[in-house]
C-alpha cells in the first residue's frame, strides 16, 4: 500500500528503504545534470522524507514547472514534472512602426521562448501603456489574446492595441502672474497652452506630456529666475481634464516677489593666478541689470575655463547671492577655489581598432607632464570630430591625484572608405554611370585616397546647347598625406583626364597637380600647389564660340563656308594675337584653410574659412607677344575665398536646430585684354554649389549672338535652418535661402549695375578681369526650399526641393535686353560625398 508523505508517494514500510536510482520524467527545461545538482541526493543514500520535500521544493522555485512530485517504489525515486507552457511568440497589433515595436519588445520582459506567466504578461500591458502615454495618448486600451499551440504546451501572445487620443491643453492659468506675459512664462515647459492653429508646425499644439508635468513648474521657477525674481515660488501644478472632450486645463500658482537688479560683482579667489579685472571683463552679468540667472551659470562655467586654462583643473566655483530685498538689488559673489596646479600624466587611447594611436595622438593638442588646459581638451575633441574617421569621440579626464590627471581619449570607428556604384538617368546627363573608391584614412595612417569615374551618355537637348549635352567621361586618382611623419607639414598628388561635352563645347584634356602644406595651428594651415594641364576645345555647339579661341587673323565661318557677321556688318574674327584651340595651364595656388566646426559632417558650432590666389602665367615683359610665362599659354591671377558660420540653437530655443551661413567670392584678374581668358575659367552661377534651383553653370550673361560667355567675378550668400529630423538615422531637414550674382564687363555703361536678364548686345569678354577696361555690370538670382540631408549607409546624402523664385522675367527685347533664351530652372537636385 502507498501513503503520501508531502508530495511523495512512498511505500508504508520505506524508513528503512535506500535509494537504488534517480530518474526525472517529463523534463525538458533543464538537462537531468542539473536536476541532480538542485535535488543533492544520490544513490545508496537512505530515503529521507523531508529531505526529498526540500528537493521537490527546489525544483519548482526554479518557475519553470505548474506541478513537481516524487514516487518510489522499490528503491527507484522518480520524479514527475509538469512543466509550464512556453511562449511559442509574441506580436503586437495596432501599434507602432516595426522599430519601434522591436524596442518594445526588448522593454516587454516576455519572449519567444520564455516560460508563460501571468504576471509577466501583465507587467508586458503596463509597459504598453506607458510607452503609449509617452507618445501622448490617454485612455489607451490593451487587450492580450494567447493562442494554444502544440496540445497545450506552447502559446503564441497577441498584444491588441487600441491607441488612445491626445489630450489638448486649451488653457493655462498662472495665479498670481503680474509682471511676465503668459507665453514668457510658459517659454521653457512642456506642458504649454494650445495655440491657436496649433496643427501648424512651428506653433504649439498643446498636447498634454505628464511624465514631463511634475518638472514644469522647476522650468516656470528658472524662466522667473531668468528675469530677476530671486524670491518666486511656483506651486506644483493642477490638472483639470475631461477624458469626454479630451481637453485639460492647467492650473499654477505663482509668487512673483520683487525684481532684482545687479548691484555690484565680486570675486574672491585665494591665489593670483588671473588677474581680476580680467575675470570681470569677462562676464556676462553687468551692474545695474537686471538678474539672470542662466548668465549668472554661463559666468560660473568661464570663470573655471579661465582658471582651468592655467592648469587648476579641479577648480570649482561657487557663485553665491548677497540680497537687498528692501531696495531690490543684488550683488552676484562668486567664490573660486582652484585647487592645485594638474599636469597630464598619461593619454589612453581606446575603440580605435583600425586607426593607429599616433594618428589621433598628434590630434590632442596635450602631452604627458604638459600642463593642463580646459580649452586644449576641448578643441582636442573637436580635432578629432573634423577628421571625419570616427562616429563618435568622447575624451574623458581621470584623476590620478590632486596634481596629475588622464586622459581617456575613447572613439567608435566611423564608416571612412567607400565604394560606390551609381546608376542614374537625368534630362541633361542621360544615363549616367560612376563608381569610387576612396579612403579617408588608409590602413589606419589617416592618409587618404581616392580613385574615381564617371560617365554620362548625355541627354542632348532640341533647344539649346550641342546635341548630347551633358555627355561626360572623367576620372581623377588622388593621394594625400596630412601628416608627413606626424609632423605640421602636409602633401598631396592628383592626376585628372577629361572628356565633357558642355552646352556651348566639347573640351578634352587632362593633367596632374602637386602640393606641400603647413598646419599654422590645429585650426589653420597653408598650402602651395602646382597644376600643369592641358584642355583641347575640339567642338562648339555654334561657330561663333570659335572666336574665344582663334587669332585675329581668322574669319568665323559657318559649316556651309559662309563668313558670320558681327553686328555691325563685318566679317566676324577671334579674339587674339594667336589661335588657342589646345590651352595650357601652367599655374602655382597659394591656399589657406581655417576650421574649428566641432564635426565634419554635421557641424553644429565654430566656422569655416578658405581662400586661395592662382597665378598662372606671368605679366608681359615689354610687349603684348612678349612675356616669361611659367610654361603655360593661360595668364591670369584668379582670387577666391568661401565662409561657413555654423551655431545650434537648441540652448536658446530647446529645439535640435542648426542656423547656417554661406558665402562665398571670387574675381579674374588680367594683366592686358590680350591676356588669354579660357571660358571655363570664368566664373557661371547655378547649380548645388551656387544658387539651387537653377541648372549647372547656367547663369551666365550672353553676348548679341547669344553666347554663354560667364563672368570675371561672383559672389553667392545662402542661410539655412537645418532641424534634426531622425537623430538616430543622422537624418535632418533644412530650409534655405540662397542669392548670388556674377560680373562682367560692357563696352558702355547701358545705364546701370544690375541686369536681369541673361543677354546684352554690348558683353565685352577681352575686357574681363583688366583693371580700367570697359564698364563693371552684374546680374543676380535668388532662390530658396527644403533639402533633406541624410548620412546614408553609402555617404553623405542631399536631396534638394528649390524654389527659383527670382529668374529672367523682362519681357524687353531691344538693344541692352533680349529674353529669347530664359532662365533653365530645376525643381530636384542632389548632392552626395560633401559636408553639409
Amino acid at each position: 500500500m502507498l501513503v503520501c508523505a508531502g508530495q511523495l508517494f512512498v511505500p508504508v514500510d520505506a524508513e528503512e528503504a535506500r535509494i537504488t536510482s534517480i530518474e526525472y520524467k517529463d523534463l525538458s527545461y533543464m538537462s537531468d545534470m542539473l536536476a541532480s545538482e538542485i535535488v543533492k541526493l544520490k544513490k545508496n543514500d537512505p530515503l529521507d522524507l523531508e529531505q526529498i520535500d526540500q528537493a521537490i521544493l527546489a525544483l519548482y522555485s526554479q518557475g519553470y514547472f505548474e506541478d513537481v512530485y516524487a514516487t518510489f517504489k522499490e528503491g527507484k525515486l522518480v520524479f514527475h514534472f509538469k512543466e509550464k507552457p512556453r511562449i511559442a511568440g509574441v506580436e503586437i497589433k495596432g501599434y507602432g512602426t516595426e522599430k519601434e515595436k522591436e524596442n518594445l519588445y526588448t522593454q516587454m520582459g516576455i519572449k519567444k521562448g520564455d516560460t508563460y506567466d501571468e504576471s509577466k504578461l501583465e507587467n508586458a500591458k503596463y509597459i504598453l501603456k506607458a510607452a503609449l502615454e509617452q507618445q501622448g495618448f490617454y485612455g489607451s486600451v490593451v487587450e492580450t489574446q494567447t493562442e494554444s499551440l502544440a496540445n497545450g504546451g506552447a502559446y503564441r501572445i497577441v498584444f491588441h492595441v487600441n491607441r488612445g487620443n491626445h489630450i489638448y491643453i486649451t488653457k493655462s492659468t498662472y495665479e498670481g502672474r503680474e509682471q511676465l506675459k503668459p507665453r514668457v512664462v510658459e517659454s521653457l515647459s512642456a506642458n504649454k497652452q494650445r495655440d491657436f492653429m496649433g496643427w501648424m508646425w512651428g506653433l504649439n499644439s498643446g498636447k498634454l506630456h505628464l511624465n514631463e508635468l511634475e518638472y514644469d513648474s522647476m522650468r516656470i521657477q528658472d524662466v522667473y529666475l531668468r528675469h530677476g525674481f530671486l524670491d518666486v515660488n511656483v506651486s506644483s501644478p493642477f490638472l483639470n481634464t475631461n477624458f469626454a472632450t479630451h481637453q485639460a486645463k492647467l492650473y499654477y500658482k505663482v509668487r512673483e516677489g520683487i525684481q532684482y537688479r545687479v548691484s555690484g560683482i565680486e570675486i574672491q579667489i585665494s591665489k593670483p593666478i588671473v588677474p581680476i579685472p580680467k575675470l570681470l571683463k569677462g562676464l556676462k552679468i553687468k551692474k545695474g541689470l537686471v538678474f539672470n540667472i542662466e548668465d549668472m551659470r554661463a559666468d560660473a562655467q568661464t570663470l573655471k575655463r579661465e582658471i582651468a586654462d592655467k592648469g587648476y583643473a579641479f577648480a570649482v566655483v561657487k557663485p553665491d547671492l548677497d540680497k537687498d530685498e528692501k531696495n531690490g538689488k543684488v550683488k552676484v559673489i562668486y567664490r573660486i577655489e582652484p585647487g592645485d596646479m594638474v599636469y597630464i600624466n598619461d593619454i589612453i587611447i581606446s575603440g580605435n581598432q583600425r586607426t593607429s594611436d599616433r594618428v589621433i595622438r598628434r590630434e590632442v593638442w596635450l602631452n604627458p607632464k604638459e600642463r593642463y588646459s580646459l580649452t586644449k581638451v576641448a578643441n582636442s575633441e573637436n580635432a578629432l570630430r573634423r577628421l571625419g574617421f570616427f562616429s563618435k569621440v568622447k575624451i574623458e579626464e581621470r584623476r590620478v591625484n590632486s596634481q596629475l590627471m588622464d586622459l581617456l581619449v575613447n572613439v567608435e570607428e566611423g564608416r571612412t572608405g567607400q565604394l560606390q556604384f551609381g546608376l542614374g538617368y537625368g534630362s541633361y546627363g542621360g544615363l549616367m554611370l560612376n563608381g569610387s573608391v576612396s579612403e579617408k584614412n588608409l590602413f589606419g595612417t589617416g592618409q587618404s585616397m581616392s580613385l574615381y569615374a564617371n560617365v554620362s551618355t548625355g541627354g542632348g537637348n532640341r533647344n539649346y546647347g550641342i546635341r548630347g549635352s551633358g555627355r561626360m567621361f572623367s576620372g581623377n586618382l588622388t593621394l594625400r598625406n596630412p601628416r608627413i611623419f606626424d609632423s605640421r607639414y602636409s602633401s598631396s598628388l592628383s592626376l585628372f583626364a577629361e572628356y565633357i561635352i558642355n552646352y556651348n563645347y566639347i573640351q578634352q584634356g587632362g593633367g596632374f597637380s602637386a602640393s606641400v602644406g603647413r598646419m599654422i595651428t590645429n585650426t589653420f594651415s597653408m598650402n602651395l600647389g602646382y597644376n600643369y594641364s592641358i584642355n583641347k576645345i575640339i567642338g562648339f555647339s555654334s561657330p561663333l564660340y570659335e572666336m574665344f579661341y582663334s587669332s585675329k587673323d581668322t574669319i568665323i565661318r559657318y559649316p556651309n563656308g559662309q563668313p558670320a557677321l558681327g553686328p555691325n556688318g563685318q566679317p566676324l574674327r577671334g579674339l587674339w594675337d594667336r589661335d588657342y584651340h589646345t590651352p595650357t595651364t601652367s599655374s602655382f595656388t597659394l591656399s589657406t584653410n581655417f576650421d574649428n566646426t566641432d564635426d565634419y559632417y554635421f557641424p553644429k558650432n565654430g566656422f569655416t574659412f578658405a581662400n586661395y590666389t592662382t597665378m598662372a602665367g606671368l605679366p608681359s615683359s615689354s610687349t603684348l607677344n612678349s612675356w616669361n610665362g611659367l610654361g603655360g599659354n593661360v595668364r591670369n591671377a584668379k582670387i577666391y575665398g568661401k565662409f561657413a558660420a555654423y551655431h545650434h540653437l537648441k540652448k536658446y530655443i530647446l529645439i535640435d536646430l542648426i542656423a547656417r551661413f554661406k558665402t562665398q567670392g571670387g574675381y579674374i584678374f588680367r594683366y592686358n585684354t590680350e591676356d588669354y581668358l579660357p571660358l571655363n575659367s570664368v566664373f557661371y552661377l547655378g547649380g548645388v554649389t551656387t544658387v539651387r534651383g537653377f541648372r549647372n553653370r547656367s547663369i551666365t550673361p550672353r553676348n548679341a549672338e547669344g553666347m554663354w560667355v560667364g563672368g570675371d567675378g561672383i559672389y553667392t550668400g545662402s542661410v539655412e535652418l537645418s532641424y534634426g529630423l531622425l537623430k538616430a538615422a543622422k537624418m535632418r531637414v533644412a530650409w534655405f535661402f540662397d542669392w548670388g550674382f556674377l560680373t562682367f564687363k560692357t563696352a558702355s555703361k547701358m545705364g546701370g549695375f544690375w541686369h536681369n536678364a541673361l543677354t546684352t548686345s554690348d558683353v565685352s569678354f577681352k575686357d574681363y578681369g583688366v583693371i580700367g577696361a570697359g564698364y563693371e555690370h552684374g546680374t543676380w538670382r535668388a532662390s530658396t526650399g527644403i533639402q533633406i540631408e541624410w548620412i546614408s549607409p553609402m555617404g553623405p546624402l542631399v536631396l534638394i526641393f528649390p524654389i527659383a523664385f527670382f529668374n529672367d522675367w523682362s519681357s524687353k527685347k531691344g538693344l541692352y535686353f533680349n529674353t529669347d533664351m530664359g532662365d533653365l530652372t530645376q525643381r530636384f537636385e542632389f548632392s552626395m560625398g560633401t559636408r553639409f
